[in-house]
């Protein structure tokens, strides 16, 4: 999906006629196509499944020159697979940000804050280093520095999952008295 061609009616109506010459027929074919690939990538847990089907389809349009003379057998089955190709895309994209639910009062989240800087002071060195370095990485970096941890530790990687646990319960638990005590005030 790295550009914004879009399907025009010339190039469609030799989509149509490539899939069958009854012009009805190929309608039919086209919307069973669309319909399976929306299936497909919903299946395979696609965000944006009727995108994905529709970058499909204009791949398979925008090379339609190249194929309709020398591809032989079911067109379906060259619509699906593109379709893999694009769900391959599409699963080396990051995925989208999840959105931050909205906090209806700023001051909560500055709340939130200051009684997690206070949890996370109160923790013996050790266990806030574990707990900060446990959680600031990203994706491959993450993995990497949890191994490394662990082996700093002299702990398997399944200890150091246990202990970065725990610490986050205790944070949680401390956030949540800390939370209560301020809006009892």
């Amino acid at each position: 999906m790295s550009d914004k061609w879009t399907l025009t009616r010339e190039p469609f109506d030799a989509l149509l006629a490539w899939l069958d010459p009854d012009r009805e027929q190929a309608g039919q074919k086209y919307e069973d196509i669309r319909r399976r690939l929306i299936k497909i990538f919903t299946c395979r847990g696609c965000a944006t499944p009727e995108d994905l089907a529709d970058e499909s389809i204009n791949r398979v349009v925008r090379r339609l020159k190249d194929i309709e003379e020398v591809y032989t057998g079911d067109r379906a089955l060259y619509f699906y697979g593109v379709a893999n190709k694009v769900f391959l895309e599409y699963l080396k994209r990051p995925p989208a940000p999840a959105p931050m639910p909205p906090h209806e009062n700023p001051d909560e989240v500055e709340l939130e804050y200051v009684c997690l800087e206070r949890c996370v002071q109160h923790l013996p060195p050790e266990n806030r280093e574990l707990v900060i370095r446990y959680y600031q990485k990203e994706k491959r970096a993450k993995i990497d520095e949890r191994k490394q941890l662990a082996k700093q530790l002299g702990i398997a990687l399944n200890a150091l999952r246990i202990r970065a646990h725990r610490i986050r319960v205790g944070l949680q638990r401390c956030m949540q008295e800390c939370l209560e005590r301020q809006e009892a005030s």
